[in-house]
């Protein structure tokens, strides 16, 4: 069966020449690197970052064409086929107090789901760092009816305090069957109108740039507006914890630290710095 004209063009390979005029002296990106394939864009760039810290400006990416070995959240591998992802690493070096830091997942999150909004697809936060969207379709345990269409990935720079990568991998023009697990979705399984990778990466720059600096300039904006965004808020939900404990209770708020806090059952409330969150039917 031919592949439909926009899905071909999504899966054009990503290079320089296709996204010229983005990065350069006095642009939101001040350096951009394209690379047709790279295993991990966080390790190669976290690595480059710590070696030559002012090659690598705030706001600079690494984007590969092709993730062969992505990482997500405790070590786990995220694969998906050449050409059908975004896939890129930002240098980001915050200008608010450290004890805010912790917020930089939910603070990306924002800015890609207001990028998936610009593609016709109706993206919210699942914290602490996966992008979602309600497609409507058959619950799945711990999903709902949510899908993940985009993961988030932030890691501190070894020996470079303030200096954080962000990974982000979109899942652009798989077919359901190129998706690793059955709660994964991508824009075209889900009708997005844009499924053009440099114009999506384009709208992602200016999203992420925009995001930064207004929590920098009013974090407490910035906090609500992301608690608004958080679709988890609301649920009942159980988190499992990396001690391997389980949290279970309503996912009442985000406290100041960006951490979920979940009132159990006896009222009890407890803020969870980090987890994998499952939603379970009230």
């Amino acid at each position: 069966m031919p592949v439909p004209e926009s899905v071909a063009a999504s899966r054009r390979p990503l290079t320089e020449s296709a996204l010229a005029g983005l990065a350069g002296p006095g642009r939101t990106v001040p350096r951009l690197e394209v690379l047709a394939a790279a295993a991990s864009t966080n390790t190669l760039l976290s690595g480059r970052a710590a070696e030559d810290p002012d090659a690598w400006p705030h706001m600079s990416a690494l984007v590969a064409d092709h993730q062969t070995a992505g990482r997500g959240r405790s070590g786990r591998g995220w694969v998906t086929p050449a050409g059908s992802s975004l896939t890129l690493s930002f240098v980001v070096r915050p200008e608010v107090p450290t004890a805010e830091t912790s917020w930089l997942p939910l603070v990306v999150g924002q800015a890609v789901a207001t990028t998936l909004r610009d593609a016709g697809v109706g993206g919210v936060l699942k914290w602490p760092n996966d992008v979602v969207v309600d497609a409507g379709a058959a619950e799945i345990p711990g999903w709902g009816r949510w899908r993940k269409v985009v993961g988030i990935l932030c890691e501190a720079v070894p020996g470079q305090p303030g200096t954080f990568i962000a990974g982000i991998g979109i899942n652009v023009s798989q077919e359901q069957t190129d998706l690793p697990v059955p709660h994964a979705a991508s824009l075209l399984t889900l009708g997005a109108a844009r499924l053009d990778r440099a114009a999506l990466l384009r709208s992602l720059v200016a999203h992420l740039a925009d995001a930064v600096a207004h929590w920098e300039a009013d974090a407490a904006s910035a906090h609500r507006e992301i608690a608004a965004l958080t679709a988890t808020l609301g649920q009942v939900v159980t988190v499992a914890v990396p001690s391997g404990e389980s949290v279970e209770g309503h996912a009442v708020r985000l406290d100041d630290s960006g951490a979920l806090v979940v009132r159990s059952a006896d009222g009890t409330e407890r803020a969870v710095n980090a987890g994998d969150v499952s939603v379970r039917r009230a």
